[in-house]
């Protein structure tokens, strides 16, 4: 099966001062028609940067150095801007982290999804109108509330409206970027029931960047945990769960609770991830390992498939 998405040995840097800072390292994963894959990982990791990329969207001191992006065979790295232009919210779209908070205060939800629906579709505003009533339903708001503005909207609700506006050209893959950020518990539920729902109703492809392992295992069909910008092991959402390799993947999982064993220690990482400027000679998760050797130290270790569609990167995963 082609991939919908498919990314190749993606590179990124961020200029600081003229030197590069290597923020994103030879990143590959791919995204099947109707699955979800989730970027894992704790902050600095390189998960939003990664997905900024998807859509060319890097801050202005970044800059991608090296792979492919390609969306359904087109690389997304070799057209102009204005072609990108026709593929942001037509084919790819997003959701923002802390989306429900980037509504504009001072005008009405539905005048702010028309105006991203005509910026990016030839269509009346009669029809975005009716455009808009559709996808309020779509996302559980009365369609009346189109006339209200966001401080009348809950937190739940605004981000319903950017997940709706992100959906407003029918793409074919949705990027959320922390979508339950910021939200209580019973929301958080409520949104990510929504973005099942909406993946199973319109055959969306999905990418989630999140840190929550319990909205991974909700929601997501893969798995790209991620570490200093390197991809730490990638596989579909059992397999990582249930025997995780590397030893960033074992100890971000002890260190989440598991309701079938409310008793269980939890585990800690100790320190942080690497600073860009620093970023050790070896493999990255080195200095916070409770596996390193001197080899660790000495050589960064390649991506190796373990299994079929099981990639590891790791020295020592023979050891168990």
């Amino acid at each position: 099966m082609t991939p919908i998405l498919e990314v190749r040995n993606l590179s990124i840097d961020y200029l600081s001062n003229g030197h590069p800072l290597h923020a994103v390292t030879d990143i590959s994963f791919r995204l099947d028609k109707g699955r979800s894959l989730a970027l894992v990982g704790e902050s600095g990791c390189g998960k939003t940067t990664t997905m900024l990329a998807l859509l060319r969207l890097l801050p202005e001191e970044g800059r991608i150095t090296g792979g492919q992006i390609l969306y359904q065979g087109t690389d997304l790295l070799q057209i102009s801007e204005e072609e990108m232009r026709q593929y942001r919210w037509n084919n790819i779209a997003i959701v923002f982290q802390g989306a429900m908070n980037a509504l504009n205060p001072v005008r009405k939800v539905g005048n702010q999804i028309i105006e991203a629906l005509r910026h990016h579709a030839p269509i009346s505003r009669k029809q975005a109108q009716m455009r808009v009533g559709e996808l309020m339903e779509l996302v559980g708001i009365p369609p009346e509330r189109a006339g209200q503005y966001p401080h009348q909207f809950s937190g739940g609700m605004r981000q319903r409206a950017m997940i709706a506006m992100a959906l407003a050209c029918n793409p074919d893959i949705l990027i959320a970027d922390e979508p339950t950020t910021a939200l209580d518990v019973m929301i958080q539920a409520q949104v990510l029931d929504l973005l099942q729902n909406l993946q199973s109703q319109l055959g969306l492809s999905v990418v989630m960047v999140t840190h929550d392992l319990g909205v991974v295992a909700e929601l997501c069909d893969d798995v790209l945990v991620m570490y200093g910008g390197q991809v730490a092991e990638y596989g579909n959402v059992d397999t990582i769960y249930n025997t995780p390799l590397h030893p960033y993947t074992q100890r971000l999982l002890q260190a989440f609770p598991d309701v079938d064993q409310p008793t269980a220690s939890l585990a800690s990482i100790p320190g942080h991830p690497p600073p860009l400027n620093a970023l050790p000679p070896g493999c990255r998760f080195e200095p916070r390992c409770h596996r390193r050797s001197p080899l660790c130290a000495a050589a960064n270790p390649a991506p190796i498939a373990r299994a079929p569609g099981h990639i590891v990167a790791c020295h020592h995963v023979e050891e168990g």
